[in-house]
This record gives C-alpha cells, sequence and structure tokens, in this order.
C-alpha cells in the first residue's frame, strides 16, 4: 500500500474537520427556520427551508454512539421506571442490565442476555429487541466498545476474546437461569461460547436463540460470503485496515474504520438509507414531530458505525467466511475444540428471514445439524415470510412473527 493510502483515516479526519463550520452553519439555518420567535420560521416555506438545511447538517455531522433512552415502559397501564447499568467493564465490551420493577424479588424473571454483533452498528441497533423483551426479562446487552477509544496498551481483539467474553458473561449472570439471544454475526461466538461450556461440563443457558446468523455461510452464499471467498485474505488487509489517527485514545490501533464500513453499508442497501432520510424529510415539511424525532433517532443509529479491531475483523473473514470452521466442525478457541454436539441441556431456535440478504436461507438453520446433542424435541426453527434482515430484529415482523416465539420459548424453558 502507497503510504498515501495508509494516510487514508487522517485524510478523512482532515475533512471532517474542514466542513464542520459548514455542518454548524446548517444547524444554526435549521433551528433558525423552526424557532417561533425567529422571524424566519414565519416566512412561507419556512418547513421547506429547515428541512433542506437539516437534511445538509445530517450529511455533513459526525455519528456518535447513540443512548439506548429506554427510561420507563408501559406494564397495563403502569409506568415502570428502567435504570440502565454498566454490570461489567471490559477493554472492549461492557455488560449492560436493564434494571426494573424493584419490588419484584431478585431474579424472579427470565434473564436475557442480548448478545450483539460486532458488525459496524453500535449494539443501540437492538432498541427494539430490548424494548419488548423488558416487561417480562430481567434484559443484559453485550455493548461492544468502538476500538478507536480502546488504548494499544489494552493488546489486541480476536474473534476468540469475543467468545471469551460471552463465556464471561453467561458465568456471572449465571447460566441456570439464562436464556441467550444473539443477532447476526453475533450468533458464531454465541454458538461457540455455550458450546465450550457444554464441553467443559459447566452450566449452559436454558435456551439459545439464533437470529439472522453465518453458522454456515456456505449456505446460499450472500455478498458478504461471496467477497470473503472471491479475495485473500491479503487483499482485506491491504484495502480495508487503516490505524487509528493521534487524536483518539486508540492511536495506532489497526482497525476496519467506520467510514468504510459505513459506506459499505449504504452501497449495500441503499433504499433504507435514502427512504429512511427521505421520510425524516417528509415530516420535517409537515412539522409531524413524533414521527420526524421517530425517523431521527432510526437515521442516527443506522449511521453510527464504530471501528473493528483489526485482528477480529480479519478472524471473522478467514474463520467464518473463508474456512468456515463451526460449520466443518474444525474450530479451536485457545486450544478448545468448539463441539455443538456437546450441548445437551439448553432449548434451541433459530430464526431466519425469507430476503434475507446478509445470512442466506439455511445459514442459520444449520445449527440444528451442528447442535446433535439437543434432543429433536428441543428445536424449533422458523422463517420470518417477506421478511429481510434488518427486519428479523426491528418493525412489524419482529414484534408479530419473531418475538412472539422467542417468548413462548422463553416462557416454556423458564
Amino acid at each position: 500500500m502507497l503510504p498515501e493510502a495508509r494516510m487514508l483515516y487522517q485524510f478523512i479526519e482532515y475533512q471532517r474537520s474542514l466542513i464542520e463550520p459548514w455542518t454548524a452553519w446548517a444547524a444554526q439555518a435549521t433551528n433558525a427556520f423552526t424557532d417561533r420567535d425567529c422571524f424566519l420560521a414565519h416566512i412561507p416555506g419556512a418547513s421547506c427551508f429547515a428541512a433542506s438545511y437539516e437534511m445538509l447538517y445530517r450529511l455533513g455531522k459526525t455519528y456518535g454512539k447513540p443512548a439506548f433512552g429506554i427510561t420507563a415502559f408501559d406494564a397495563d397501564g403502569r409506568v415502570v421506571a428502567v435504570d440502565e447499568q454498566v454490570v461489567l467493564e471490559r477493554p472492549f465490551c461492557r455488560l449492560l442490565r436493564f434494571a426494573h420493577d424493584p419490588v419484584a424479588a431478585p431474579g424472579r424473571k427470565p434473564a436475557v442476555l442480548v448478545c450483539a454483533p460486532l458488525a459496524g452498528h453500535h449494539a443501540v441497533l437492538l432498541r427494539e429487541v430490548v424494548e419488548m423483551l423488558l416487561p417480562a426479562h430481567e434484559v443484559y446487552v453485550t455493548d461492544w466498545r468502538d476500538a478507536r477509544y480502546v488504548p494499544v496498551a489494552e493488546g489486541p481483539f480476536r474473534l476468540d476474546d469475543c467468545v471469551g467474553e460471552i463465556q464471561a458473561f453467561i458465568r456471572h449472570i449465571g447460566g441456570q437461569r439464562l436464556h441467550v439471544l444473539a443477532v447476526c454475526q453475533a450468533t458464531v461466538p454465541a454458538l461457540a461460547a455455550v458450546s465450550l461450556l457444554a464441553s467443559a461440563g459447566e452450566p449452559t443457558p436454558r435456551s439459545l436463540v439464533l437470529i439472522g446468523g453465518p453458522i454456515d455461510a456456505r449456505s446460499n452464499p450472500t455478498a458478504v460470503g461471496s467477497l470473503a471467498a472471491r479475495q485473500p485474505l491479503a487483499w482485506f488487509e491491504r484495502n480495508l485496515i487503516y490505524a487509528v489517527p493521534a487524536q483518539y485514545p486508540g492511536a495506532g490501533r489497526k482497525v476496519y474504520p467506520s467510514f468504510l464500513q459505513h459506506a459499505g453499508l449504504v452501497m449495500a442497501h441503499p433504499a433504507r438509507m435514502v427512504g429512511a432520510q427521505w421520510d425524516y424529510y417528509l415530516d420535517l415539511l409537515q412539522r409531524d414531530a413524533e414521527h420526524a424525532q421517530a425517523h431521527r433517532r432510526a437515521c442516527d443509529e443506522y449511521n453510527a458505525v464504530l471501528d473493528m479491531a483489526a485482528e477480529f475483523y480479519l478472524d471473522t473473514i478467514r474463520i467464518v467466511f473463508r474456512e468456515f470452521q463451526l460449520a466443518r466442525s474444525s474450530w479451536n478457541v485457545r486450544g478448545q475444540a468448539v463441539r455443538p454436539q456437546d450441548i445437551r441441556d439448553t432449548a434451541l431456535l433459530t430464526v431466519e428471514g425469507e430476503l434475507d440478504d446478509i445470512a442466506g436461507r439455511g445459514q442459520t438453520q444449520a445449527a440444528h445439524e451442528l447442535c446433535s446433542g439437543i434432543a429433536a424435541c428441543h428445536k424449533r426453527h422458523i422463517t420470518a415470510r417477506q421478511c429481510g434482515h434488518y427486519e428479523l430484529f426491528s418493525g412489524p415482523s419482529w414484534r408479530s412473527e419473531v418475538y412472539p416465539r422467542v417468548r413462548d420459548l422463553i416462557r416454556q424453558y423458564a
């Protein structure tokens, strides 16, 4: 790679600095056309000007990590406060707990560990999963840190380390009362973590729910898998890995940068990105504050992308999408063989989307054959109709088709 190319991350930061004044000006202009105390808000077409400047602002702004912002939920007409707590703090991940209903005895409700994917977006992308689970469950979430903020002194972070973190979280919560729900790429380390616990004779979760993940990426390979198979590993390292610039705590750490990941997400799902922004623009034009806030939050969450540790990303490409080590029973984590067939006391539910273009049909269901030690009566699979990848954990398909099956499984094995 040419020296100029190695400076790409720093060039992007320079560009952000250059357009920052224009972005701030666009934000001020938006406020001027929406502030009722300003004369500009009363001129004809004020909402059109405000919406246009807001779009200009959002094109140039830097999207930081959004907050879950879940402070309460409605329980049969009673407002229940929610307290977001950091249970464990690790260099690359925090274990969050959404605590509520202090009157209830600790551990009275089923505990669910939501394993968020470390695949670009922050864990907040699973907000609807947490919101739906909260009323009837004690919810924990793996909140992966942006690698640009992790000092080099903390060492590398590999796929094996991700498996180890999930194992530690399961042990901390207590496998005897726990249900694990893993989404997208988190399904791979989650299944490995439970497998290793079973092989070691440790308590395993009561149930394991795998949603839209590449357990066996050979089945109906998507664009992600095809790219991984087509290009040698050195190509990914040469073209997608850069060092974090000096202005961040993780200066010098090799990462797969957020700006490259975001560009890939937009190219893969342009309609999703444009559609969300267009809906938000129309809300602003119509001065529909309630819907505008919901669409703005969705846009913020989708545009907020974290840097991924280079070791983890390259391990994922090699182990999951090139060598298919989990599916081929050839994966060793820290010297221990990953043997899903050793899982016996955990119920299994796999969920796929009929139109999923990230994890193809059959990739997640492959877990059933691997988990041969689980009796057939404790295995279930559903394919959500007319459902894409993101709809598996958000929107109507998640709420009406996927979540009810998850809830019923947890109730049965709680």
